[in-house]
């Protein structure tokens, strides 16, 4: 009966036999966070379940490069001009609809390490919080980065606080990580496109 030992790879052969292993996401079985198996032909998922979209699909054309903030998914999607450079990545957005404003606008300016500022709104419903908070102040609610959009108040940026990404938590800007404001504002340039939807 020495024979009878059951190996890890023949339990798994069998599941297999059984559609088990094709149910294992792809990243399970090698090791990866990239999930590589196509859900359809033209949808792939990574392990948040974020789509990869196609600009197509919202410019006529990536001049300028062009960013997507999808409200819903709570993703920002980025383009190059040139097309060879494609990132996703996990925003905060909007408390409330009413602070959420959707459209095409594009970024205006670009600023390290910004100083913050409440808007009259955001002091009138906390008049508590400080007129001012210093760039690069651990408290900054701006981060290191921030894309100025062409819209009075509304910024692309990053926050310190990273239990806020992912969630609705802001006061109308779309929040990142430091880490990710820091690669998306190296690729973004002032006239970069950028869409809200």
């Amino acid at each position: 009966m020495a024979n009878d030992k059951v190996s890890r790879r023949a339990v798994l052969g069998g599941v297999a036999g059984v559609a088990g292993l094709a149910a294992l996401p792809a990243f399970a079985q090698d090791g990866t966070t990239e999930f590589t198996q196509p859900v359809s032909a033209s949808v792939r998922n990574n392990i948040s379940s974020f789509r990869i979209l196609q600009w197509q699909d919202y410019f006529q054309s990536t001049r300028n490069g062009a960013i997507l903030v999808d409200i819903t998914s709570r993703a920002l999607h980025f383009w190059s001009e040139d097309q060879s450079i494609y990132r996703l990545f996990p925003t905060s957005v909007p408390i409330s609809e009413d602070l959420t404003r959707r459209g095409s606008t594009s970024v205006v300016q670009k600023v390290v390490n910004p100083s913050w500022r409440p808007t009259p709104a955001m002091k009138e419903r906390n008049p508590e919080w400080p007129d001012v908070v210093e760039g690069g102040a651990a408290d900054n609610p701006l981060g290191t980065r921030a894309l100025y959009l062409g819209w009075t108040y509304y910024r692309i940026h990053g926050t310190h606080d990273t239990r806020k990404i992912g969630r609705k938590s802001s006061n109308g800007c779309i929040g990142l990580y430091n880490e990710h404001v820091e690669e998306l504002f190296e690729y973004a340039k002032v006239g970069t496109q950028v869409l809200l939807i």
